[in-house]
C-alpha cells in the first residue's frame, strides 16, 4: 500500500509555535525512511494551535531536510490567492526540488474575518465562486499555453521544464467533477466527508477524462484521506485520538476552536463515554475516525482501499504528542508491509 501523510503542524505539549515546525520537519524525515510516498502541508488561518499556516514555505524546509519524499500543499486555497502568484511560487520550488514537489490545490473559506483578511481588494467581501476559472487559469500559467489573443498570453512563467506533480483537494460533487473533467490526479478528504465519499470517488473514476497536459494524468489517480490513530493496543489508540475527538466536539458544541488540546488521558475523560472507536463493518462506510492497535486498523485499511479503489491513502493524524504520534505511523507501516 501506498501511503502518505497530511501534516498539520500542532504546537507540542512541551514546546512552542516554532517546535511544532521542527517536528514537522522531523516527521518528513522519520517518515521517508519508513517508505512514505509524499507529506503535504495544511493551510490553516483560524485556529491557534495549528501552526502550519504557508505550505510554500514550510515546503523548502522539509524539501531540504529530505531527499527522497515529495512534499507539498495539502492544499494552497487558491480561492485566496492569484493564480499567477501561486503557479510562480510552485514552478521555483520544482526548480529547486525537482520532480519532488507537489501542487495540492484546495479551495475553502477560512472565517468571515480572515476571508476578508486574505482578500486584496477590501472594498466588499467576495462572494462568487469562479473555482473553475481560477483552477484553469492556474493550469493555463503552468505550461504558458494561453490563447494568443489572451492577454496573460503576454506574460510567462518562466521554469526550466520542471513542474509540480498537480492534485485536485476536495470533498465534495464539485472537486470530483473537475477533477474528472480536467485529468487531474485526485485526492478526496474522507477525513472530513465519509457520508459520500464512495459515490464522490466512484464518480471521478468512472467520468476520468484522459489529457495529455503535462499536468495530467492518463487515467485516474486516487489518493484517500483517512484520519487514523493506531498504536500497540486499543486502548493506546485511543488516548492518541482522544485530544483531537475533544477538540473537534468542543468545536461543535461551542464554535470556539481551543488553543490547545487536551493531554491523552484527561480528553478520555473529558469525553465521558462519547469517544469513537469503531471497528469497521462494511468498508464502504468509512468512520471519521479510524482507531485501534495497529494490526487491526492495517487491515482495516487495506480493506477500504480495496472498494475505494484507491491508489494511495493519505493519514491526517493530529496529535500534539510527537512521540506517540511517530510511533502510531511506524508501527502502522510495519504491519501493513507485513
Amino acid at each position: 500500500m501506498k501511503l502518505s501523510l497530511v501534516d498539520v503542524s500542532v504546537t507540542p505539549y512541551q514546546g512552542d509555535r516554532k517546535q511544532a515546525l521542527k517536528d514537522t520537519i522531523i516527521t518528513g524525515q522519520v517518515i521517508e525512511d519508513l517508505g512514505f510516498q509524499r507529506i503535504w502541508l495544511a493551510e490553516h488561518h483560524k485556529p491557534k494551535l495549528v501552526v502550519s499556516r504557508a505550505p510554500e514555505v514550510l515546503i523548502p524546509a522539509i524539501a531540504e531536510n529530505t531527499k527522497r519524499i515529495n512534499v507539498g500543499s495539502g492544499g494552497v486555497l487558491l480561492n485566496h490567492y492569484s493564480p499567477f502568484k501561486v503557479a510562480e511560487n510552485f514552478a521555483l520550488l520544482s526548480e529547486l526540488y525537482s520532480g519532488r514537489i507537489d501542487l495540492g490545490i484546495g479551495r475553502a473559506t477560512t472565517g468571515q474575518y480572515s476571508d476578508l483578511a486574505l482578500q486584496s481588494n477590501r472594498s466588499s467581501i467576495q462572494y462568487s465562486d469562479n473555482s473553475m476559472e481560477q483552477l484553469t487559469e492556474l493550469l493555463a500559467w503552468l505550461t504558458n499555453d494561453f490563447p494568443e489573443d489572451h492577454p496573460f498570453s503576454q506574460v510567462k512563467v518562466y521554469n526550466d521544464g520542471a513542474l509540480p506533480n498537480v492534485f485536485l483537494l476536495g470533498q465534495s460533487a464539485w472537486s470530483a467533477e473537475a477533477a474528472a473533467q480536467l485529468g487531474l490526479a485526485y485526492s478526496f478528504a474522507g477525513f472530513f466527508n465519509q457520508q459520500t465519499a464512495l459515490e464522490l470517488t466512484r464518480h471521478y473514476k468512472q467520468y476520468f477524462q484522459h489529457s495529455d497536459k503535462i499536468y495530467a494524468n492518463k487515467t485516474p489517480y486516487l489518493i484517500l484521506g483517512l484520519a487514523v490513530f493506531a498504536h500497540e493496543t486499543d486502548q493506546l489508540a485511543l488516548e492518541l485520538s482522544a485530544p483531537m475527538q475533544h477538540w473537534i466536539r468542543q468545536f461543535r458544541m461551542t464554535g470556539v476552536l481551543s488553543d490547545k488540546l487536551a493531554l491523552e488521558k484527561e480528553a478520555v475523560e473529558l469525553l465521558k463515554g462519547s469517544i469513537f472507536m469503531e471497528r469497521l463493518v462494511n468498508p464502504t462506510n468509512i468512520p471519521p475516525y479510524i482507531v485501534g492497535k495497529a494490526e487491526t486498523v492495517a487491515q482495516e485499511l487495506k480493506a477500504i482501499q480495496t472498494v475505494f479503489g484507491a491508489d494511495e491513502i493519505m493519514i491526517r493524524i493530529m496529535s500534539a504528542n510527537q512521540t506517540n504520534k511517530l510511533k502510531s505511523l511506524e508501527l502502522l507501516t510495519k504491519h501493513l508491509q507485513g
